[in-house]
Parts: structure tokens; sequence; C-alpha cells
């Protein structure tokens, strides 16, 4: 079996299984879907036709998602409001393939299977490697303001390679970015080099890739990470710096001819805010003034 990666204006091709070399001793025998099935570890999600847990294979840790058919009424369900259904691990193994070509970082697969053609009950999985000692940004509030110009622009960079490569992610929130513990609680020890902030965007599963991410589907991205920002203590500098990094173009220029894409991402957050909340944090009303 060979790795198959996603490349931008070519044909995916993609095998039914893939096994990185270091994990064969491990799964050897048997169907392969049936043996990742029968891992035992700690449960992260559990839902009807998905789980996810966290497993010791050897002396690392990995995490195994675990599809076992979604079935015809959830995705008539999906088609009728107006969504693709994500019918297994199909979905995020493309995803991570796609992100490690854009140059994003993001978990390492080591294994992927799929058994069916039917796609009501086809059963998949995927393992990837476990990222230890990280902090989510949503977790994570930056003392320095130099550590916080760093994070800001490394998001937004972050994001406009992902979008350039065609993918959208539909939960793009702070929280799926991970950071490394030791500069996250110890920013006073660090080193100039510790200083620059790795960050690792995870939960792929529900993204979509495309030749180009259409508008509404950017508007969904950044909306919904200016919402999750909104509880950060952000300045209109720091969003400033966002709109520039993720534009790579003049921030004037930007300003003047994006104007309406960004006034629906503001829209797009603030919507979601008010799914539960009743009235915009202080600090946000002023951030957001013109």
């Amino acid at each position: 079996m060979r790795q198959t990666i996603f490349v931008r204006n070519e044909t995916i091709s993609m095998l039914k299984n893939f096994l990185a070399d270091h994990l064969k001793g491990y799964f050897e025998g048997e169907d392969l879907f049936v043996l990742v099935d029968r891992l035992h570890g700690e449960v992260f999600r559990k839902i009807d036709d998905r789980r996810t847990i966290k497993v010791r294979i050897g002396t690392a840790g990995y995490f195994a998602k675990i599809h076992q058919g979604v079935g015809w009424v959830e995705i008539l369900k999906n088609l009728m409001q107006g969504r693709l259904p994500v019918l297994g691990a199909r979905n995020e193994w493309l995803a991570l393939c796609a992100l490690r070509n854009a140059g994003v970082q993001s978990m390492t697969p080591v294994l992927f299977c799929e058994r069916g053609l039917n796609p009501a009950t086809r059963k998949s999985a995927i393992l990837t490697e476990s990222l230890e000692s990280k902090v989510t940004l949503e977790d994570f509030e930056p003392g320095e303001p130099v550590l916080k110009r760093k994070l800001v622009t490394e998001v937004a960079s972050m994001a406009r390679k992902m979008h350039k490569a065609g993918i959208n992610h539909r939960d793009f929130y702070l929280c799926h970015f991970l950071m490394d513990v030791p500069l996250a609680e110890h920013p006073e020890a660090a080193t100039e080099e510790d200083k620059e902030p790795v960050l690792h965007l995870i939960d792929l599963h529900r993204a979509q890739i495309r030749q180009n991410v259409p508008r509404r589907w950017l508007v969904k991205d950044l909306g919904g990470l200016l919402f999750s920002a909104f509880e950060k203590d952000l300045t209109r500098r720091d969003l400033l710096r966002f709109v520039r990094i993720y534009s790579d173009r003049p921030l004037r220029e930007v300003l003047v001819k994006d104007a309406e894409i960004w006034g629906e991402v503001v829209e797009r957050a603030i919507k979601l805010w008010f799914q539960d909340h009743d009235s915009l944090p202080g600090g946000v009303t002023r951030l957001l003034a013109r």
C-alpha cells in the first residue's frame, strides 16, 4: 500500500487502505478495519455512528476515529437541509493530506481504511498521531503583546494557506488551534526559539475541498473564527493585522476592495454570538465600531 497525497488541480487517487510502515507489525492477519475497531482506549467522543478514542500502540499515543455508517435517515436529512453529509473517515483523510500539501500544520495520519460501497453503511477509520502537551488557543491568554501579535499573524497565515488551497474547515474556531504547552504555561522562561509559536489545526472531519472556496464558506470560516475570539483581549490593530496577513495585500487596498466581504464576516460572528447571548461584550462593541 502507498500513501496518497491530495494535489491541487490533479485527480485524487485513493486506495482503500493506508498503513504507515512503522505500524504494520501491529496490524497483521485480519481485516484492517476490524483490527482498528477492536482498539481500546480513553473515549473522547461517542455518538451513534462514530467514536473517537485515544490509544497507545507501542510507546506512542494515537487518536482513532471509527465510523460505523451514518444511515440513510442522516444522509437524507443533510441533503434536505442543503448540506453534503459526512459519510466517514475519508473526508478527514483527504483534508489532512490537503493541509499538508498547503503547508499548514495539522495532525499526522498514519492509517486509513474503508469498507463497503453503500454510503449509508460504509465503515471507515482513521488513525492520527497524538499531539501531546498542547493547549487550545481558546484556553490560552497571551500576556505579552509580542506573543499575541505572533499568534494573530500565525492564525491568519494558516487561514490564508488553507483557503488558498481550496479547503474550508466548517468548524473554524480557536478551540481547534493547538499550541505547545511549555510556551503557554511559562512564556517568561521560553527561549527566543520557543517564543515562535507553532500551531496545529485539528478536527477536520467536516472540511470541504474544492478548486476554490466559495465566498459563503469563506465568510462562515472567518466569521466563526472571529466569534470565537470575542472574549479575547483583541485590539482593532490586531484585527487589521489579521486582515492584512490573511489577504496578503496592502491593508489600504483590502479595506476598500474587500470591505463588503469583511462586513459579512463581522455580521456572521455577531449572529453566532447572539445564538447564546443577549448582548455583545462591551469590548467587542468598541472593537467593531467603525
